[in-house]
C-alpha cells in the first residue's frame, strides 16, 4: 500500500515571494537590534518609556503569532485579557533573550508557511474592539501585510532603544 499523495502546495508567486521577503528583512532588523546582548541588558529600560528590547521582540513574537491563528481560527485567536497582553511586553520569570528570540523563530516559520500555503483571499471577522470599525473583516493578505507593519515599526523603536543603550544603530 502506498502512502497517499499530500496536496500541492500552492505556488509560490510574486506575492506570496515578496510578503516572505518583506517579513524576512523587517525581522532582521528587529533581530539586529539584540544582537551580541545578554538578557540583562536587552531588559534594560534605555529610555523614559518602560520597552525594552527583549520586551519588543517578545511582543512581536506574541502579536506575530496572535494574527498567524487569526488567519486559521478566525476572531477567536485575537480574544486575549488585559493581563495577557501586558505579559508580553516583559520577561517572566525564566525567560531569556535567547529563549525569546527561540520563540519568535518558532512563530516566524509557522508564519511563513501560512503565508505560502494559505488562501490570501481566506478572511474573518474581526472582533469587537474600539481600534477596529464596526463589522470589519481581515483577509489573510491584509493580516500579512499588518504583520509587515507591526514588525518594522518596532524594529524602529528597537533601534531607539539599543541606540540609546549602546549606540549601535540598525542602519548607518
Amino acid at each position: 500500500m502506498t502512502a497517499p499523495i499530500a496536496p500541492a502546495a500552492p505556488a509560490l508567486t510574486a506575492e506570496r515571494a515578496d510578503l516572505l521577503e518583506t517579513l524576512a528583512a523587517h525581522r532582521y532588523f528587529l533581530r539586529f537590534t539584540v544582537q551580541g546582548l545578554t538578557t540583562e541588558q536587552a531588559t534594560r529600560r534605555t529610555t523614559a518609556s518602560e520597552l525594552t528590547l527583549a520586551g519588543i521582540v517578545k511582543h512581536v513574537a506574541s502579536t506575530e503569532a496572535s494574527w498567524a491563528d487569526f488567519v486559521v481560527r478566525g476572531t477567536a485567536a485575537l480574544q486575549q485579557s488585559p493581563e495577557g497582553w501586558g505579559e508580553q511586553w516583559g520577561l517572566q520569570p525564566g525567560e531569556t533573550l535567547e529563549s525569546v528570540l527561540a520563540h519568535y523563530d518558532e512563530v516566524a516559520a509557522r508564519t511563513d508557511e501560512l503565508v505560502r500555503t494559505v488562501d490570501l483571499d481566506s478572511a474573518h471577522p474581526l472582533p469587537e474592539a474600539p481600534w477596529f470599525a464596526p463589522g470589519a473583516v481581515r483577509s489573510a493578505r491584509r493580516v500579512f501585510l499588518h504583520v509587515v507593519a507591526e514588525t518594522a515599526q518596532h524594529a524602529g523603536h528597537a533601534d531607539i532603544l539599543r541606540e540609546s543603550l549602546d549606540g549601535q544603530k540598525t542602519m548607518g
